[in-house]
């Protein structure tokens, strides 16, 4: 059996997905028959680019797709383009929809910074002292250089002005 599915690329913390036609038996980054796509989660929004044709040409001859290449074919609009490829609708006509309805370019290298990495609980710890330590550090700096702690002095100094 034949499936439409995703396949890991990229380094650590840092994956993007191709979508492959791959056997059933084969392992999730082992051999594929075709590559039609690739899926980077990593950008702001999410790219991804599919070739409708080898995507249509796939789901005709059998391929299933898994539930996130689905997902993704449906989110595109392909599943429906396929659909009415069924009822004999032309294939060049319905690559042409596609390619007219394909987002903007996005940059690929675009990253996602909101995706905290993996911390050590040691690493975690050291930052947060770091971080009281900043937080604690300024006032009693104020105090050692003999800054006034509030304001009185200031105001003390325009009364007897006002009493001349």
């Amino acid at each position: 059996m034949v499936r439409m599915r995703l396949r890991r690329v990229g380094s650590k913390r840092q994956s993007s997905y191709r979508v492959v036609v791959a056997n059933v038996k084969s392992p999730r980054d082992g051999g594929f028959i075709d590559k039609i796509g690739f899926y980077n989660p990593r950008t702001q929004p999410a790219t991804l680019e599919i070739n409708e044709a080898r995507a249509l040409y796939w789901l005709d001859k059998g391929a299933q797709p898994s539930d996130a290449v689905r997902r993704m074919l449906d989110k595109l609009g392909t599943l429906g383009r396929y659909d009415r490829f069924r009822k004999g609708e032309s294939l060049d006509a319905l690559i042409a929809e596609a390619a007219a309805n394909m987002p903007a370019a996005i940059d690929p290298r675009t990253r996602r910074d909101d995706i905290p990495l993996p911390v050590s609980k040691k690493k975690a710890q050291a930052r947060a002292q770091a971080d009281a330590a900043v937080v604690e550090e300024p006032a009693e700096a104020m105090v050692a250089e003999g800054a006034p702690a509030n304001e009185e002095p200031a105001a003390e100094e325009s009364e007897p002005a006002a009493e001349e």
